[in-house]
């Protein structure tokens, strides 16, 4: 199996393969409580969207919603559920802004030396007064994925154009193995 993240092929083998400890088969019931509060008929990006499970939550919910990743494993899986996918590279997605970028385990599936072009990019795809909302991974771990980060480093890819308006833990119960305990539902808006 290839052994950079970075690489679409990375991935594929670990889905033909059905090595997906990442995927929980559902998703979120936090996320689930936030979407439900939230209003209908946004135009929402998942990057990384793997199985598509939250690509389907934010349809089913109203929103314009649009699922990419790079690995064609997992654009047939998400598929199979119905949600709405494409095959596209997160760094060079041609899209307006969006009012909703939704995270869970893109960010530390990365590796670290991209984080910084990460941070710069969701800048540009998370219009002024939208949110970058889900969940992040924190770890001091040495070797990934997942990569965790820190608050700090978070802090310092978000902080020039983000404020953080939620930041909570999400319980054990509802992650899965390889992230639980370290993952923290937070809600960033975007500023004018």
């Amino acid at each position: 199996m290839s052994s950079d993240s970075s690489r679409p092929d990375f991935w594929d083998t670990r889905y033909q393969a059905g090595v997906t400890p990442w995927d929980a088969g559902r998703v979120p019931a936090r996320f689930l409580r936030w979407l439900s509060a939230e209003p209908r008929g946004r135009r929402v990006l998942v990057p990384g969207c793997g199985s598509g499970y939250e690509v389907r939550a934010f349809a089913d919910h109203g929103d314009d919603a649009l699922g990419i990743d790079f690995s064609d494993a997992a654009l047939e899986r998400a598929r199979k559920l119905g949600a709405s996918v494409q095959k596209a590279d997160f760094f060079a997605l041609d899209e307006q802004p969006f009012d909703v970028v939704y995270e869970r385990t893109f960010l530390c599936a990365l590796p670290r030396r991209l984080w910084p072009q990460w941070g710069a990019r969701i800048a540009t795809l998370v219009r002024p007064g939208g949110v970058l909302a889900g969940f992040f991974f924190f770890d001091d771990n040495e070797r990934g994925p997942p990569f965790g980060i820190s608050p700090v480093a978070l802090r310092g890819l978000l902080d020039e154009n983000f404020s953080l308006k939620e930041d909570m833990p999400l319980p054990a119960a509802e992650s899965v193995a390889v992230l639980a305990g370290k993952e923290r539902w937070q809600l960033w808006e975007r500023r004018l």
